[in-house]
């Protein structure tokens, strides 16, 4: 495509990027198309997870966020929950021993309760070990739905008994609180919806969906996602 060839001009680019979401779909099929089973689409996926992180932070992202198990996703058959979950279970070091050589801070967007409680374990492991982690953000859904972080934030805000909410009150009580709304968010595999992503915080962002799967993701995809966004001109309701 002639987007990804063309030289983007200082007025363009004079916007950097600090915040990339991705919703990571496309597991599945991918495994499917290669006559290989599901659980291999969430391996590979994995892997892709590793690329994808290790080059946004490289390019200096201050914040990736992660649509990795939505409220939803426990609908899906037991094995292929229990197989996601001991992927992040088998991930745990790793992931930790990443964050830290990048000063990158692990959060959780989601509602940890819905979790089983030793992937809460992990989470409050990662939390404590990355709490002073300044240089990046990794901003991981599971057990995220947006429509559930907004009814929760509701909630919240009812039980502090707040009467009247600015949005600013309002951001705060939301999972991603004290965080800049994303700048890009990329949906793999080419689908083109939210899929109860971030739906309060998505309001001026910018959207991409290349089509390919999400296994297949890995830093030049990185690099295109990039481009792709310092092409745009953000308007927020101006000229």
């Amino acid at each position: 495509m002639a987007i990804f060839r063309k030289k983007i001009s200082k007025q363009e680019s004079e916007e950097p990027m600090q915040h990339i979401a991705f919703i990571a779909d496309g597991n599945g099929r991918w495994a499917n198309e290669k006559g290989l089973p599901r659980f291999e689409g969430h391996k590979a996926g994995k892997d892709a997870l590793k690329k994808v992180i290790e080059r946004c932070f490289q390019r200096g992202i201050k914040i990736v966020s992660l649509y990795l198990f939505s409220t939803e996703n426990f609908s899906r058959p037991k094995d292929e929950v229990d197989y996601i979950f001991n992927l992040i279970r088998s991930f745990k070091d790793k992931l930790l021993e990443a964050l830290l050589k990048r000063n990158a801070k692990f959060r959780l967007m989601g509602d940890a309760a819905l979790l089983p409680e030793d992937i809460q374990n992990i989470i409050s492991e990662l939390n404590e070990k990355t709490k002073n982690c300044s240089a990046h953000v990794l901003n991981v859904g599971l057990a995220y739905g947006g429509r559930h972080e907004i009814v929760s934030a509701v909630n919240k805000l009812l039980s502090d008994k707040v009467k009247v909410v600015s949005e600013k009150d309002f951001e705060n009580y939301l999972y991603t609180a004290g965080l800049p709304d994303p700048d890009l968010i990329v949906r793999a595999s080419g689908e083109m919806r939210l899929s109860n992503f971030m739906l309060y915080q998505s309001a001026y962002s910018e959207f991409y969906f290349p089509k390919k799967y999400w296994p297949d993701f890995d830093g030049k995809v990185v690099d295109e996602c990039i481009e792709v966004y310092q092409s745009r001109k953000r308007r927020y309701g101006n000229i």
